[in-house]
C-alpha cells in the first residue's frame, strides 16, 4: 500500500507544461485519497480554458501510477477557481524567478 505522503511527493514532481513549476506549488491539487492500491486526486486549472488539462491528467496518472503499490488512479478535474492565494510559497518564488508576478 502506498502511503498518502508518497503520493504528494510524486504529484510534487508533476510540472505545468506550460511552466516549469510543479502542480502541488501552484495549488492545482485540491485533494488525494488512498485507499488501499487506488489513488484519488481532485484536480484543479488555473483556468476553466487552460488548453493543457488533458496533458496535466494524463501525466498525473503516469506518475502515480509508477509508485510501487499503485494499480489504479483516478483524477477528478474540479474545476474550481484557482488564484494566486492558492500558491505555495515555492510556488511564488518559481513564479516570480519566471517573471510572472
Amino acid at each position: 500500500m502506498v502511503s498518502e505522503a508518497a503520493v504528494w511527493a510524486a504529484l510534487a514532481e508533476v510540472q505545468d507544461p506550460e511552466l516549469p513549476v510543479g502542480i502541488v506549488d501552484l495549488g492545482l491539487v485540491r485533494s488525494v485519497r488512498v485507499e488501499g492500491a487506488a489513488v484519488a486526486v481532485g484536480l484543479t486549472f488555473t483556468s476553466i480554458a487552460c488548453p493543457c488539462t488533458d496533458v496535466l491528467v494524463d501525466d498525473v496518472k503516469s506518475r502515480l501510477s509508477g509508485l510501487d503499490g499503485v494499480t489504479g488512479v483516478e483524477v477528478e478535474e474540479l474545476f474550481e477557481p484557482w488564484s494566486r492565494d492558492d500558491l505555495t510559497e515555492e510556488g511564488r518564488v518559481a513564479l516570480r524567478a519566471l517573471g510572472v508576478t
